[in-house]
């Protein structure tokens, strides 16, 4: 009697296949819509820590007579004057024996505009980066961790210690720049204007190194078949990046050329100089940068 109850309480080999077909059509049905909901949701914080981060430099312009930091130290080799007000020092690459990669206390906490940040390490990067490093010393020797930043600042707000370092057809050292626009002051910031004028970008994980993001100004407004890259800008969101703008604002910007995505080089860095004909995505970035300085 008792063998009779478990092989009616027993499932057939068909009814199992039948339960395996229809979990398999739900995971279906489902997984693209928790992976829309997740990278929604990625987006949505990449805004937040953005808008973090940019209310962090207004205060700190409006707390140090609104003079804007510089987006990387002065190009002269053995100045290092200037690197007092550099947003932030070090390197991000895969070097397992650069610190600048996991060490939040090397070069964030000591940026002038940790003070302005909360205690918050996390709005520095983009939370859909997902570049790590093996630290070669110290006390995470050998596990897998994140890098610490993703986001780099326009090279034209603050420039290298106020200069061009002859970027985009510069002429000289000129503080201010010698063709295009550097804004040292937020008050300079008429053309395009503020809410115009991008200050952070997202960089991809094989770009970013110093913390400025250079667009080449090469052929801005009238030339674009001269369009080139100096960096890339990342598409951690579905072939779209994070930017932030002068007036406080955040944008998610999805990329229209297939040029602005090349393959990823993993644990590397890639060729990021060369030129881009007709590239729409320059020629946007080149549209929130800056201007050509009066003659």
């Amino acid at each position: 009697m008792m063998e009779v109850m478990r092989q009616k309480r027993g499932f057939t080999l068909i009814e199992l296949l039948v339960v395996i077909a229809i979990m398999s059509i739900l995971a279906g049905l489902l997984l693209p819509s928790l992976a829309r909901a997740r990278t929604k949701g990625q987006g949505i914080q990449c805004l937040n820590n953005h808008r973090q981060l940019m209310l962090a430099w207004r205060m700190y312009n409006e707390d140090n007579a609104d003079n804007l930091l510089y987006a990387s130290s002065s190009p002269y080799a053995g100045d290092t004057e200037k690197d007092p007000f550099v947003w932030v020092l070090g390197l991000i690459d895969f070097d397992s024996g650069n610190s600048s990669n996991w060490d939040v206390d090397r070069d964030i906490r000591k940026s002038p505009l940790w003070a302005y940040c909360g205690n918050s390490t996390a709005i520095w990067k983009c939370p859909a980066d997902r570049s790590t490093i093996k630290p070669s010393f110290g006390p995470l020797e050998g596990q897998i961790v994140p890098r610490v930043r993703s986001m780099s600042m326009n090279l034209w707000v603050g420039g290298f210690g106020g200069f061009d370092a002859l970027l985009s057809g510069g002429t000289g050292p000129t503080p201010g720049g010698s063709m295009w626009r550097v804004y040292l002051k937020a008050s300079q910031m008429i053309d395009p204007g503020p809410a115009r004028t991008f200050v952070m970008l997202d960089m991809r994980e094989d770009s970013i190194d110093i913390g400025n993001f250079a667009t080449d100004m090469t052929g801005w407004p009238s030339r674009p078949w001269q369009t080139g890259f100096y960096d890339f800008p990342a598409s951690y969101h579905h072939r779209a990046g994070g930017l932030s703008f002068a007036d406080g604002h955040s944008e998610i910007k999805r990329w229209l050329d297939d040029r602005t995505m090349p393959p990823l080089v993993k644990g590397g860095l890639i060729p990021d100089n060369l030129a881009s004909p007709d590239n729409k995505d320059i020629v946007w970035l080149q549209e929130r940068c800056t201007r050509k300085l009066k003659p």
